[in-house]
C-alpha cells in the first residue's frame, strides 16, 4: 500500500497580494511551501509527495524548493490548471499505479501537524476517505441578502481542512466523471458527498489555518518560531 501527498501549490494568491505567490514568500527565512512539505516529509504514513504548481513556476519549485531543501519523498513536480479542481486531477492523473490511497493538501496551510496526517491517514485506510475538519465554536447563520434566513445547528457544523484523504480509485473516478461547474467545488470531499459516498471527520489536535492574507502570514511565522523552540 501507496499513500502519496499531493501539495496543490498552484493559486495565484490574488487574496494576499504581491508579484510572487504566497506559497514561495519566506516565513521564517524557508519559503511557506517548504514548511508544508516538511511536514509530510516527517510523516511515517507519507510514503511519497507530489507537488502541483503553476507551469511558469515549476523549474524555479524544483531549484528553490525540492533541490534546495534536499526533500527526498518529492517524487514529481506537475503543473497545475485553471481551477484548483483541474489543478488536482492533473495532480492524480500522474501517479504511479502503486498508489493505494492519497492526501490532498493545500500548500498554504504550513501548520498541520505531523500527528494529524498520521491520524488521518489512517482513518481514511479504515474508512476510505476521511477529512480533518475542526468543530465550528460560532454560531453560524444562513442568510439571504445579508439578512438572516436562520441559525444552523453549531454542534453538526465542522469547517472543512485538508490534509483530505481517500483511496485514489475512489477520488480519481470522483474528479474525472464530475462534469458540473468547476468553480463550485472548493474540496475534494464534496465530490464523493455528491455520489453518496461516506467521509469521515478526524479533528485536528492543532491549528491548522490556510494563510490567505498578510495577517494569516504574521500568524503563522510566529507559530512556526514557537514550534521551532519547543
Amino acid at each position: 500500500m501507496k499513500t502519496v501527498a499531493l501539495i496543490v501549490a498552484g493559486g495565484s494568491s490574488e487574496r494576499f497580494g504581491g508579484e510572487m505567490p504566497k506559497q514561495y514568500i519566506e516565513i521564517d527565512r524557508k519559503p511557506l511551501l517548504s514548511h508544508t512539505i516538511e511536514k509530510f516529509e516527517k510523516a511515517d504514513f507519507i510514503d511519497a509527495i507530489v507537488l502541483v504548481v503553476a507551469e511558469d513556476y515549476l523549474a524555479f519549485t524544483s531549484e528553490n524548493i525540492v533541490d534546495r531543501f534536499n526533500f527526498q519523498k518529492v517524487a514529481k513536480i506537475v503543473s497545475g490548471g485553471k481551477s484548483r479542481r483541474e489543478s488536482v486531477l492533473n495532480g492524480l492523473k500522474s501517479l504511479s499505479i502503486s498508489t493505494t490511497h492519497v492526501a490532498i493538501h493545500d500548500a498554504a496551510r504550513p501548520l498541520v501537524s505531523v500527528d494529524d496526517i498520521n491520524k488521518v491517514v489512517k482513518m481514511a485506510k479504515e474508512e476510505k476517505a476521511a477529512i480533518l475538519a475542526s468543530q465550528a465554536v460560532d454560531t453560524i447563520k444562513q442568510t439571504s441578502g445579508r439578512y438572516i434566513e436562520r441559525t444552523l445547528e453549531r454542534k453538526k457544523l465542522y469547517h472543512a481542512q485538508t490534509p483530505q484523504v481517500f483511496e485514489y480509485e475512489l477520488i480519481l473516478n470522483a474528479h474525472q466523471s464530475f462534469n458540473g461547474d468547476e468553480f463550485l467545488i472548493t474540496d475534494d470531499a464534496s465530490l464523493l458527498e455528491l455520489q453518496g459516498v461516506k467521509v469521515k471527520i478526524v479533528e485536528p489536535t492543532s491549528v491548522n489555518f490556510k494563510v490567505t492574507t498578510q495577517t494569516d502570514f504574521q500568524m503563522a511565522e510566529m507559530i512556526l518560531q514557537k514550534e521551532k523552540n519547543v
